[in-house]
């Protein structure tokens, strides 16, 4: 009995074994299962493009010429996507087989495909040597322009800054290398600064920080009243770290943090009367960029000591309110149906020019541009500054025109960044500012002159 079930088992493990080698060649050909049974099996392996060719070739009778060495593109190389000749494969072996019109279709609209990429990657070809050209002039014309810079009109400033050649030359932007120095120039130092007071003023604001971190802590800043924040040199630090933060060189650990930090503590020492207001961090910052320290605290210094500036940053509304007039002015001049459609809307300059203003709009512009704003401010004073705001509102003029109050408020105060000088430079240059045969100094004067300041010359955002 014990030698029957020997055997049994052994036959049935033979049997099984056998069985098993005998499915396994089966299961790794099976394609799969699909509703109504298997599928059945793929007898063609997938076809690579070459293959595709001769059975189009030989389906059409068209034979396919490769264009002559001479007519191959040299400087571009285009290969289409993988997916791209998914359409010239053929149908799996469970559907119906392509039709001869329906190949013909596919390999056109492949064709098609083809060509219209090519079409694309020879436009961004022509695209990106356009912009080349472009840089390669203006690094030209940068260089051309700094020779003439250093050897003619620095070392003959006072007698060449307001010749025409040099005008002109200034309007199309100052080479970096010596827009500081241009920049100091043109600022002047009325208020007779050296580097030696700016050292004694900074030692008495790293005293005062002293004092300030020993004596006070984190909750008696957020405690303290408006006034005393603004006048507080504590203020700074928490300005600092939103100055051009995608910069990331005036945040904490930056190689311009501890400087910007010195030059506004050292003037909120120097200017108690002023103290810090927020958006001097941005001017600071754009005069370290371009001057050394102790240079750019005289320059800082003497720019906001300007009539304008000092109107703006002591909150003089009275004086504010005499600059929007002046502004509004020119800006029913030049734009009058813009003018007309803020009207409609009570929409005053004090919404948008404030900001503008406060960092002769270095925060509201691209850094390179906000320069070439500075170069011709610096040449031209506190009028370019308001013809700069009539520049960008003619420019965004027909976008303007369609939009409400709160639309207006929102694009004004954070204009689109693709903003470019050459857009920018040309309607700055189309606007006028002359009324009635009178410029911005002349009419300014007339309003300072006139005590009586009507409704419409208020601001509802100031006298709140």
């Amino acid at each position: 009995m014990l030698i029957i079930k020997r055997k049994s088992s052994s036959l049935f493990r033979n049997f099984f074994a056998k069985r098993t080698k005998e499915l396994k060649p089966a299961v790794q050909s099976a394609p799969g299962w699909k509703l109504f049974g298997k599928v059945p099996p793929r007898e063609n392996l997938p076809k690579d493009s070459k293959i595709i060719q001769q059975e189009y070739e030989a389906r059409t009778g068209r034979m396919y010429k490769p264009p002559p060495p001479s007519a191959r593109r040299k400087n571009i190389e285009f290969e289409p996507l993988s997916t791209t000749a998914l359409i010239l494969e053929d149908r799996p072996a469970n559907l119906p087989a392509k039709s001869v019109e329906e190949a013909l279709r596919h390999r056109q609209e492949y064709d098609e495909m083809v060509a219209e990429a090519k079409k694309r990657e020879i436009k961004e070809a022509h695209k990106r040597k356009k912009i080349m050209r472009e840089r390669f002039k203006q690094e030209e014309n940068i260089a051309s322009a700094m020779v003439i810079w250093v050897n003619e009109i620095l070392p003959n400033w006072e007698g060449m800054r307001a010749t025409r050649r040099v005008r002109e030359l200034w309007w199309q932007g100052l080479p970096p290398s010596v827009r500081g120095k241009v920049w100091s120039l043109a600022m002047g130092n009325e208020l007779n600064i050296t580097p030696e007071l700016y050292e004694i003023f900074l030692s008495r604001a790293k005293e005062r920080w002293k004092s300030f971190s020993e004596t006070s802590s984190e909750n008696d800043i957020e405690g303290a009243s408006v006034a005393d924040r603004e006048a507080s040199l504590e203020l700074i630090k928490l300005d600092i770290s939103r100055t051009f933060p995608s910069l990331y060189i005036f945040q904490k650990g930056g190689p311009y943090h501890d400087l910007l930090h010195s030059v506004l503590g050292a003037y909120t020492c120097y200017r108690p009367d002023v103290g810090y207001v927020q958006g001097m961090s941005f001017i600071a910052a754009v005069l370290i960029l371009n001057l050394e320290e102790a240079d750019a605290f005289i320059a800082f210094a003497n720019l906001l000591n300007k009539p304008c500036q000092l109107a703006f940053f002591r909150v003089d509304h009275s004086m504010m309110l005499k600059y929007f007039a002046a502004f509004e002015v020119f800006f029913e001049e030049n734009l009058p149906k813009l003018f007309l459609h803020f009207k409609s809307y009570s929409l005053t300059p004090d919404i948008y020019l404030i900001d503008w203003i406060f960092t002769l709009y270095s925060k509201s512009l691209p850094l390179d541009l906000a320069c070439r704003v500075w170069d011709v401010f610096c040449r031209d004073g506190e009028e370019f500054l308001f013809r700069t705001g009539l520049g960008i509102l003619r420019l965004y003029e027909d976008i303007l025109l369609q939009m409400d109050f709160i639309h207006i408020a929102q694009f004004l105060t954070k204009l689109p960044e693709d903003i470019t000088s050459e857009k920018l430079f040309s309607c700055i240059a189309a606007i006028q500012m002359q009324n009635s045969n009178k410029k911005w100094a002349q009419v300014f004067a007339s309003l300072m002159k006139d005590n009586k300041e009507g409704d419409k010359n208020h601001s509802p955002a100031l006298k709140s």
